[in-house]
């Protein structure tokens, strides 16, 4: 069973906002599977992550 059809998950709303805010050609180029795996806490495939890379910080470069 996959989290988003576990009534009881649901996405994590500061995931979902930050997609909502990304450039319409970045939302263009994500999958339904990769925003799935993203909202839903999953592991991310790397290929979202490059698709990100502009748009994230690395946690540990953070003092």
């Amino acid at each position: 069973m996959t989290d988003q059809s576990n009534p009881k998950v649901k996405p994590n709303p500061q995931k979902v906002a930050f997609l909502r805010e990304l450039p319409q050609e970045i939302k263009e180029q994500i999958t339904g599977e990769e925003a799935q795996a993203f909202i839903y806490d999953q592991e991310v495939p790397d290929s979202m992550l490059d698709k990100l890379k502009d748009y994230l910080v690395d946690d540990e470069s953070q003092p």
